[in-house]
């Protein structure tokens, strides 16, 4: 775990996959044809939190979601790629775009489509319920299955090994404000 936390102290960019990662993988279709997802909000909250501390947030996912921009949006989330069969190229031209090497990048992905990412980023993390191909390239294996928490986890752990977890939940205790201006 020491290893982990020395990779998490250097991410200043977390790029996720959606599905299977953001929610738990179940695509629902209603009767219109429309699809449905469920995301969890702790996940949510993670994601806010890091944004609030000045780390930038970005999704990449296969699928073409209007639901993926709501919660994007929702969330704040600038850097949202979606219908990308080239995940890498994606990866490449946001590491370009922020000046970040590939070792300041964390990604969290879940299946074979995410490989090309994981074996390049500093800190390469999934789901407890990921695909077992993908785990000999992953640094960090979440204790919760994707859309439950997965996400979080690996925000806390970011948070941590980069000592403002501990501000921001003596923040809450406090004064009951969750958020805390970056610093740095």
């Amino acid at each position: 775990m020491d290893q982990i936390k020395v990779r998490a102290a250097n991410i200043r960019l977390l790029l996720l996959d959606v599905d299977g990662v953001l929610t738990d993988g179940s695509l629902y279709f209603g009767k219109e044809g429309d699809m449905l997802k469920s995301f969890f909000v702790r996940d949510g909250l993670g994601l806010s939190l890091l944004r609030s501390q000045g780390i930038e947030v970005g999704l990449i996912t296969g699928r073409q979601s209007e639901i993926v921009r709501a919660r994007a949006r929702d969330l704040k989330i600038e850097h949202v790629y979606q219908g990308q069969l080239n995940k890498l190229g994606v990866f490449e031209e946001l590491c370009a775009k922020l000046a970040l090497t590939p070792k300041e990048v964390a990604y969290m992905g879940d299946d074979i489509v995410d490989l090309s990412i994981l074996s390049r980023v500093g800190l390469a993390a999934t789901v407890k319920n990921a695909h077992e191909t993908i785990l000999p390239y992953c640094h960090f294996v979440s204790r919760f299955k994707g859309g439950r928490g997965a996400v979080r986890e690996l925000c806390d752990l970011i948070l941590s090994a980069q000592g403002r977890l501990e501000a921001i939940l003596d923040r809450a205790v406090h004064t009951g404000e969750l958020f805390v201006e970056a610093s740095g």
